[in-house]
């Protein structure tokens, strides 16, 4: 396995956290901790932006 196709992993497997965080935010935690796992759950969609940019540079 190379570098590009763990890059290509790390991106899916962080799409799915941050989709898992958002739902969890907007589903199950209804007061002042779901704007939370939401937020950390865009955080996890920006850094699988930046594993995906990085994919055939490295």
């Amino acid at each position: 396995m190379d570098k590009n196709a763990v890059l290509g992993y790390a991106t899916l497997i962080m799409m799915a956290m941050g989709l898992l965080l958002i739902g969890l935010g907007a589903f199950r935690y209804d007061d002042v901790a779901g704007w939370g796992f939401a937020a950390v759950g865009l955080g996890f969609f920006a850094i699988a932006w930046v594993f995906n940019a990085l994919k055939g540079r490295v």
